[in-house]
């Protein structure tokens, strides 16, 4: 007979957390945490090479992100209860090595429903291990100035990881191919697998039952609604598929409302919403990530498409991002026991609809130092503030036993608030973009040469400079969504976040009422 879980207090904590073996253990969760982040734009500059290797159509490359960020989403609150039910160290290292041999397979990939269904693995297996990761910091650290610290350093991993994972993309792509964007998770997935037992202690296992009617339908119901954006986004709102994936979307989400609300042991504990703050940072991060999704895709297609930067150098343009990132992080992390999480929530929020505003004034003769860099810089700042303030209120108050189902929560509306309003904004960027072409196709046709001519119709798409033209007023158009999405994020911060003097005091590292 096995040994059983270990007791409530097997976790060491420390006052300040600068122990040897917390550092360690904090490296070990962060290096996962950067694996399963960065994955989600890694593969974004591979794009084109992935297209030609395995014949993707344009319209079924997308789906080489989604198939990631959608079951990575959905199933995220499933790796938090299993966390919690069969211990978060346990579950940890499966999620880690899951995420692993996907990776291997997506590189040996021969066709592209093979590649399909590894990064759809690989979803599964960042989704067991990403909200372990975080509940596992909970149990490592003390609550007060170490467990912020903590919190900081994973929350810098968590905005910056998609900035590296371009740079990374880049450097793979440029130097070796693309399949390296995927192999290179092999050995680094094994390395912290290693580590994993000697340096992370395993949590209490607490009985429960796996709520796997909740998590189908919730991962369901938010591919439905990410289709049918996209479709709208292809084929236009009257088309019948959009109806139908719109309102299959209504149907199964509901359904899974009612099968949280009757489930005596429910993936979603729907009581965590009744919390004023923490409801209103799910929202903050739900409008959040969709600005931040939007803002390394569309850029990503700009600085390549109408700046004409090699994917190496594309990669280099977002490395500030994550220097900034960190920066916010620090400043939250050594203030937010000082003023509370509130203010930071307010500005980083208002900072990032600050920076996307002013990305809306870029043109075909914008540089990447006079427009793109500045705003860059100032959303990046703003992102980092927002991440940490934002992780330590989700966390706050939460019983032991649900940190689990709750820093689950709060990763799944960071990745199904990316996917939702990446689609969104998609279909932003189609619309003006199409608006834009039937400006421009006069003009062409005026100019061009009879095998231009002749191009156009067989393909349907325009030549440069009126390429750049069209991508150029598709991309101003979704940064405008996005930076109204930072400014809700701003405004929810504003009014529905209620800081008590008792959680300025747990965030000091005295008791409180409810501290631990």
């Amino acid at each position: 007979m096995t040994s059983g879980p270990r007791p409530a207090s097997a976790p060491q904590h420390t006052t300040h957390g600068t122990g040897g073996g917390n550092a360690m253990a904090l490296l070990v969760i962060a290096s996962c945490q950067l694996m399963v982040v960065l994955d989600i734009t890694i593969v974004n500059i591979a794009l084109p090479h992935i297209q030609r290797s395995l014949d993707f159509s344009t319209t079924s490359l997308s789906w080489v992100v989604n198939a990631y960020t959608l079951t990575f989403g959905g199933l995220l609150l499933l790796g938090g209860r299993a966390g919690d039910i069969l211990g978060r160290r346990r579950v940890f290292i499966f999620g880690v090595l899951l995420f692993v041999v996907a990776s291997l397979l997506g590189g040996l990939a021969q066709n592209s429903g093979q590649l399909l269904a590894a990064r759809a693995l690989q979803g599964m297996g960042g989704a067991i291990a990403s909200p372990t990761s975080l509940a596992l910091i909970s149990t490592t650290f003390r609550e007060g100035p170490a467990r912020n610290r903590a919190f900081g350093v994973f929350a810098a991993v968590s905005a910056g990881g998609g900035a590296i994972g371009l740079l990374a993309g880049g450097i793979l792509v440029e130097w070796l191919n693309w399949r390296w964007v995927l192999f290179v998770n092999v050995p680094i997935g094994l390395l912290i697998a290693l580590a994993a037992p000697r340096w992370i202690k395993e949590s209490e296992r607490h009985p429960g039952r796996f709520d796997i009617t909740g998590a189908m339908t919730s991962t369901a119901g938010m591919v439905l609604l990410v289709y049918g954006f996209i479709r709208a986004a292809q084929d236009g709102w009257r088309d019948t598929l959009t109806l139908v994936s719109f309102a299959g979307a209504v149907v199964v989400l509901a359904s899974f409302v009612l099968v949280e609300r009757r489930s005596r042991q429910p993936i979603t504990p729907l009581h965590m919403f009744a919390d004023r703050n923490r409801a209103g940072t799910y929202g903050i991060m739900l409008c959040l990530a969709a600005a931040m999704f939007g803002m390394f895709f569309f850029l990503t297609l700009f600085v390549q498409n109408v700046l004409g930067f090699s994917p190496l150098r594309a990669g280099l343009a977002f490395l500030p991002v994550s220097a900034v990132i960190a920066i916010g992080a620090g400043l939250a992390s050594r203030f937010l026991p000082v003023y509370g999480p509130k203010p930071f929530m307010v500005l980083g929020g208002l900072l990032a609809a600050a920076g996307l505003g002013w990305l809306t004034l870029t043109d075909v003769h914008s540089t990447y130092a006079g427009s793109v860099l500045g705003p860059m810089l100032v959303f990046s700042l703003g992102m980092g503030m927002e991440f940490v303030a934002l992780t330590l209120m989700a966390l706050s108050n939460v019983a032991v036993r649900e940190t689990g189902a709750a820093s689950g929560l709060l990763n799944a509306t960071q990745q199904v608030g990316g996917s939702l309003g990446l689609s969104i904004l998609v279909t932003v960027y189609g619309t003006a973009s199409r608006n834009e072409a039937e400006q421009q196709i006069p003009g062409f046709l005026q100019q061009a040469t009879p095998a231009e001519r002749v191009r156009f119709q067989r393909t349907g798409e325009l030549p440069d400079p009126w390429a750049d033209e069209v991508l150029t007023a598709g991309v101003s158009s979704a940064f405008v969504t996005a930076a109204v999405f930072a400014a809700v994020a701003a405004l929810i911060a504003l009014l529905a976040i209620q800081v008590r003097p008792s959680d300025l005091q747990r965030l000091q590292g005295g008791a409180g009422p409810g501290a631990g």
